[in-house]
């Protein structure tokens, strides 16, 4: 399937239901099951979207349920990462290891200077903007 027309079609809910297919524990979901996580009025509502998917390629429906078949990053999914049922966002990682680097200077500072107080700013602000980036981010998932 085209990239183009899977990015151009994976918006709104569709792009709420497939983060839900991505967040699963084994990559297969039922309509009710979609309907209740993303509190839809009905079954149908989830159904339709599962058949917007499965047109993209994106699942197959086996037996009732609808399986991952392929994974695909457009639009803002290109900024999550997928841990396990987890989906987080790229920056966790560089403001996790920023935090403990800074974490670990502070609690080996022996003396201030001109180039402990550079490094202390330097991990300060590297620190805050990673998080930032990394909220930012996170609340612009589906």
């Amino acid at each position: 399937m085209d990239e183009e027309k899977v990015e151009s079609e994976l918006k709104g809910n569709t792009l709420r239901v497939y983060w839900t297919v991505l967040r699963s524990e084994n990559g297969v979901v039922g309509v009710r099951e979609v309907q209740r996580t993303l509190g839809f009025s009905s079954p149908n509502l989830s159904l339709y979207h599962l058949r917007k998917l499965e047109n993209l390629g994106l699942v197959r429906e086996e037996r009732g349920e609808y399986r991952l078949i392929r994974e695909v990053r457009v639009g803002v999914l290109k900024q999550f990462t997928k841990m396990g049922t987890l989906m987080v966002p790229r920056y966790t990682l560089y403001a996790t290891m920023f935090t403990t680097l800074l974490i670990y200077f502070v609690l080996q500072l022996q003396e201030v200077n001109f180039y402990s107080v550079f490094a202390l700013i330097f991990g300060v602000l590297a620190t805050t903007i990673m998080w930032y980036e990394t909220i930012r981010i996170w609340r612009q998932k589906p």
